[in-house]
C-alpha cells in the first residue's frame, strides 16, 4: 500500500507547477480535438456519400496535407507578427466556418479546394499554440506542459471518432461537420472568456526572442527536422499499415485492433507525465533521450519480424508506445530551445510542417511498399530508417557540442 501511495503522489506531483493558463490551453485544445469527428471518417463519407474512387480519396488526403503545410508555415509567420493569440482565435473561428461550408461542397475538385484551405485555417492554429505554451509556460517545465498539451490531444482523439459514429448513426455525415464546426467556435469562445486578450498581449513580450537568426539559415536545426522526418513517418506506420498487417496476417478483428490502439493511449494517460518528469528531474540530456527512444521505436518494428506471434503485437505496441512518450514532448523541447537564436513562430511553424510532411509521405510510402514487397521488407526497411535516425542523432549531438564549444570561445 505504501508504494501504491508513493506511487499516486509521484502521479499528481508530476502535474503540479503548471500554469493556470497551460491548464486552460490544454482544456481549449481538448475541446478542439474531440470535435474533430470528420476526420476519422472522411474516406468513407467520400467513397460511400459522394461515390468518388480510391484514386480521388488519395489525392483529397495529399490535399489534406498540402494544406496542413501552408497553414502551418502561415500560422508561424502570423504569430511572430500578430501575436499567438489572435491567430489561435482566428484559426478557431474560420476553421469552424470552414467545416460547416464543406459539407455543401460537390465534386472532386471543388472539394480538394476545400480541404485544402479547411487545413490552411486549422493547421494555422498548431504553431501559434506551441507559441503560446513558450510564453505561459516557465523554461523548467515547457517539456511538461507540451506533454499535457498531448494527454488533452489524445484524449480529444479517442473521444472524437466514438462521439462521430454516434452522430452519423442517429443524424448523418452532415452532422459531423456542424459538429465540429460548432466545436472549433465552442474553443474559441472558451478562449476568449478564459484566457483575457490584455494578458494574453502582455505575454506574447515574453514568448519573444532576443535572436535574429532565420530558422532556414540554422543547419542543427534544420538537420534535427530531418532526423526528426525518419523517426516520425515510421511512427506513422501504427495509424495506417500495422493495423492492416495486424488484420491480415494475425487476423486480428477490429474490436481486437480496437483494443491494441487503446493500449497506446492508456499508457500515456498512465505514465507520460510521471516518465517526463523523472528525465527532467534527473536533467537527462535530450540528444540522448532521443536516440534512446528511437531505439524503441526500431525494436517495435524488429520484433514483428523476428518473433511472429500475437503476444509480440502487444510487446511491439509497448515499444513504440514508450519511445513515442519520451521522443515527442523532447522534440519540441528541443524545437523551444533553438528558437532563443530566432522568432519562435518560424521555429514552431517548420517543426509542425515536419509532421505535415510525413503525414504526406508516410501513409504512401508504407502501403505501397507493403503491396510491392510485403509486410516483413516493410519492417525492416522502416527498422532502416529508424537505424539512421539514430545515426544522424548522433552527428547531431557532435555538432550540439562543436556549437557550445564555439560559443564558449566567444
Amino acid at each position: 500500500m505504501q508504494f501504491l501511495s508513493r506511487g499516486y503522489r509521484f502521479y499528481i506531483g508530476s502535474f503540479s507547477g503548471l500554469s493556470r493558463e497551460v491548464w486552460m490551453l490544454a482544456f481549449i485544445t481538448f475541446v478542439n480535438r474531440a470535435g474533430t469527428m470528420v476526420v476519422p471518417f472522411l474516406s468513407l463519407y467520400l467513397t460511400k456519400d459522394m461515390g468518388l474512387t480510391l484514386a480521388q480519396v488519395g489525392w483529397i488526403m495529399s490535399s489534406f496535407g498540402a494544406g496542413s503545410v501552408v497553414g502551418s508555415w502561415l500560422g508561424g509567420k502570423l504569430a511572430d507578427k500578430l501575436g499567438f493569440y489572435d491567430v489561435m482565435l482566428g484559426a478557431l473561428i474560420t476553421s469552424g466556418v470552414a467545416f460547416v461550408l464543406l459539407q455543401y461542397v460537390q465534386g472532386f475538385l471543388p472539394f480538394c479546394v476545400g480541404v485544402f484551405f479547411l487545413l490552411v485555417l486549422s493547421d494555422a492554429f498548431r504553431p501559434a499554440l506551441f507559441v503560446a505554451i513558450r510564453a505561459y509556460a516557465t523554461p523548467d517545465s515547457r517539456t511538461r506542459s507540451v506533454t499535457l498539451i498531448r494527454l488533452a490531444i489524445n484524449l480529444g482523439f479517442s473521444m472524437g471518432p466514438a462521439i462521430g459514429g454516434l452522430i452519423i448513426a442517429a443524424w448523418s455525415y452532415g452532422g459531423l461537420f456542424w459538429v465540429d464546426g460548432l466545436t472549433c467556435i465552442a474553443a474559441a469562445a472558451l478562449m476568449l472568456n478564459r484566457l483575457p486578450r490584455k494578458q494574453a498581449n502582455k505575454d506574447h513580450g515574453t514568448a519573444k526572442s532576443v535572436g535574429q537568426r532565420s530558422p532556414y539559415r540554422d543547419g542543427p536545426y534544420l538537420f534535427f527536422l530531418l532526423c526528426s522526418l525518419l523517426i516520425e513517418i515510421p511512427f506513422l506506420q501504427y495509424f495506417s499499415s500495422i493495423p492492416l498487417f495486424w488484420n491480415d496476417v494475425h487476423h486480428q478483428s477490429e474490436f481486437q485492433i480496437g483494443l491494441l490502439l487503446g493500449m497506446n493511449g492508456l499508457l500515456i494517460f498512465l505514465i507520460e507525465m510521471p516518465l517526463i518528469k523523472h528525465c527532467e528531474d534527473r536533467a537527462y540530456n535530450i540528444i540522448r533521450v532521443l536516440l534512446f527512444s528511437t531505439v524503441l521505436i526500431a525494436l517495435s518494428f524488429l520484433v514483428l519480424n523476428l518473433f511472429p506471434g500475437l503476444a509480440m503485437l502487444w510487446l511491439g505496441m509497448v515499444f513504440v508506445t514508450l519511445g513515442e512518450m519520451l521522443n515527442f514532448p523532447f522534440m519540441n523541447r528541443f524545437a523551444y530551445d533553438r528558437a532563443e537564436h530566432g522568432q519562435p513562430g518560424a521555429y514552431m511553424a517548420l517543426f509542425t510542417i515536419s509532421w505535415s510532411v510525413a503525414h504526406i509521405i508516410g501513409h504512401t510510402l508504407g502501403l505501397n511498399l507493403i503491396d510491392h514487397f510485403g509486410y516483413q521488407v516493410t519492417w525492416y526497411v522502416f527498422t532502416g530508417m529508424l537505424v539512421l535516425a539514430m545515426g544522424m542523432l548522433v552527428v547531431l549531438k557532435r555538432m550540439m557540442e562543436t556549437e557550445r564549444a564555439a560559443a564558449a570561445e566567444l
